[in-house]
């Protein structure tokens, strides 16, 4: 059945598209929740995508393998190494927070970012540094032992990467300036 609306009947602003809507014109676009947190003035980093990705996911991987392995260390074999096993979870919760630092979004997530990976490459030096010179400390491997060879080294290079990438993404402040005005003439 056709519409019973006359052309000259004025239609209700939610239903006018952005350009002819003033009050539209005026207020960002919230299409993304990135976007809202922009819109309120906070600084946001871009989506992880591309090379972030791909180090989130090693980041990840290492969280699950150093929980994994020292919660298993620590709960059957806790008296044999106490100060690796420890080590070990200490390096768990690094890389816990560190990939949640990499993921989420804003200026204190990414300090909270270069807190965790820079703790994470001075333990890797100091603790591999440690295991090379004084080898009895360490009972048994650690994550970081002898620069993280156990894990082919990835210890020792993904806090160079992580440093890199934060280096290039850094938060970027969205500010709160409306969106300009269509150069349409408004219904007014």
């Amino acid at each position: 059945m056709p519409s019973t609306k006359q052309p000259s009947e004025p239609v209700p602003p939610e239903q006018n598209p952005p350009a002819q809507n003033p009050a539209a014109q005026n207020a960002p676009a919230q299409n993304h929740p990135a976007q809202a947190t922009a819109s309120r003035g906070k600084a946001v980093r871009p989506r992880v995508a591309g090379v972030g990705r791909v180090l989130v996911v090693i980041y990840a991987i290492l969280a699950l393998g150093a929980f994994g392995r020292s919660f298993v260390q620590i709960t059957e074999q806790f008296s044999e190494a106490p100060l690796a096993y420890t080590l070990s979870a200490i390096s768990a919760v690094v890389y816990i927070v560190a990939t949640i630092a990499l993921v989420a979004h804003g200026t204190i997530w990414y300090r909270i970012a270069w807190v965790t990976i820079s703790f994470e490459m001075l333990g890797v030096l100091v603790v591999g540094t440690l295991s090379i010179i004084q080898p009895e400390l360490f009972a048994h491997a650690t994550v970081w032992s002898y620069y993280g060879n156990g894990y082919l080294f990835v210890p020792l290079v993904l806090p160079v990467l992580g440093m890199i990438w934060l280096s290039k993404n850094k938060p970027v402040p969205v500010s709160n300036q409306p969106v300009p005005a269509s150069t349409e003439p408004s219904n007014s």
